[in-house]
């Protein structure tokens, strides 16, 4: 049986976004070089693409973390820098 806050996540915007969204969203935001500045993992600073970050991302707990962290953050300075 699934309880209520397993269907419906208003409030959560990860919810419904894919991690290759998320990836190709920071690659166009910030380019390869300054995602593995800012994130320290070789898949974003060794001849980095979204396929073998998406297959490092999956197996890393910490990594995606990050990753979604500083997604959160780029979703963050977006809106900031739409109200100014």
């Amino acid at each position: 049986m699934l309880g209520p806050m397993s269907t419906a996540q208003p409030k959560n915007p990860l919810h419904g976004i894919t991690l290759e969204q998320i990836v190709t969203e920071l690659v166009a935001n910030y380019g390869w070089p300054d995602l593995a500045a800012r994130i320290r993992i070789n898949c974003f600073a060794q001849d980095p693409s979204v396929a073998s970050s998406l297959k490092f991302l999956r197996k890393t707990p910490w990594a995606r973390e990050k990753v979604e962290g500083l997604y959160l953050f780029m979703l963050r300075e977006r809106k900031r820098a739409a109200r100014t």
